[in-house]
């Protein structure tokens, strides 16, 4: 059973936007923080940014001021809004959620920044 699904990547030229949506079960956004995370070609995957369920956020130092993460518990979305795409930005995305017993991803959407 899929419990996050991502949507939203594809190519963009550098200085571009995407948003990227996580769907997931209502479960999940009652009470688990949340995440993007990302990894490129030949790198470990690496935390992008994070939300908890009441709303407070984080971010990597390299998406700070770009990267808005939001989400929607009624809806059961979470949300990554990119700004200001740069090449170095290229990587799969996967979604997050951390529970007390249990961690959850998505399969991942694909973003590509170039020219």
């Amino acid at each position: 059973q899929v419990e996050l699904e991502e949507s939203g990547g594809g190519l963009v030229q550098p200085g571009g936007s995407l948003r990227l949506s996580c769907a997931g079960s209502p479960r999940i956004f009652r009470t688990y923080p949340m995440h993007w995370y990302r990894q490129a070609p030949g790198e470990q995957r690496k935390l992008v940014a994070g939300i908890t369920s009441g709303g407070v956020t984080e971010y990597a130092d390299s998406v700070k001021g770009r990267f808005t993460i939001e989400r929607d518990n009624p809806r059961t979305v979470m949300y990554l809004q990119m700004n200001n795409l740069e090449s170095e930005d290229t990587a799969i995305y996967y979604c997050h959620a951390e529970g007390d017993t249990e961690e959850l991803w998505g399969q991942g959407t694909q973003v590509t920044v170039s020219s």
